[in-house]
């Protein structure tokens, strides 16, 4: 089996209209070690994204988001747009936001935004946020990249074998997988020994468990 890829360093986007916002936050996670990426507005961080295509995606990340930026799209905006996309859980949104807009953060987060922060915030409350936030990126990376490489290893196959290793997972013997495919028990045996060895499993029990959904 493959090693998981190593990714990139953790980084914050910090998307907010006002520059002093900006690079206040941008100091403070300095502080903390964290690298920050300084959006002026939803539409910057658009072209960020449309510019690195599928490198965004390389390394734990997660947006700082203003909910409101007056004179063009608003954080609810650029998080709906992350939605369509179903990127929302590999760039996990925190946004900041006054208490009049409280109802409508309650409602992102009901749609899959990570957390929201009222101004004026703590500092270090803001940060201990942005850690988990990153935390949560690492591990939709993780299971972002265990899903590819199972559909890697599943492409492998050749037909035969996937006939094979579902009739494995179903927990039919060598003798009825032989019946049932019209072959013999060898060949089965052949094709259940080299099923294992592309999937990556010692057992009918571990293939089951890697290809059941949700494990």
């Amino acid at each position: 089996m493959n090693p998981p890829p190593k990714h990139s360093l953790p980084l914050v986007h910090l998307v907010d209209d006002e520059p002093v916002v900006r690079e206040a936050l941008a100091w403070l996670l300095r502080t903390r070690r964290l690298l920050a990426e300084q959006h002026a507005s939803a539409e910057a961080f658009e072209a960020w994204l449309a510019a690195r295509g599928d490198l965004a995606f390389n390394a734990p990340a997660c947006i700082v988001l203003d909910m409101r930026m007056p004179g063009g799209m608003s954080g609810l905006q650029l998080f709906e747009r992350l939605v369509e996309r179903g990127v929302q859980a590999l760039l996990p949104v925190i946004f900041v936001t006054g208490h009049g807009d409280v109802p409508g953060a309650v409602a992102a987060i009901q749609r899959g935004a990570f957390d929201y922060v009222l101004k004026p915030f703590a500092d270090n409350a803001l940060v201990d946020r942005i850690e988990r936030a990153l935390d949560a990126s690492r591990a939709a990376l993780a299971r972002r990249d265990e899903a590819q490489a199972l559909q890697r290893r599943c492409a492998e196959l050749t037909e035969r074998e996937r006939e094979v290793m579902q009739l494995v997972i179903d927990g039919l013997p060598n003798k009825l997988i032989a019946d049932r495919l019209q072959i013999s028990v060898r060949t089965v045996e052949v094709h259940r020994a080299r099923v294992f060895d592309k999937m990556g499993v010692r057992s009918a029990v571990e293939l089951a468990n890697l290809l059941r959904p949700g494990t």
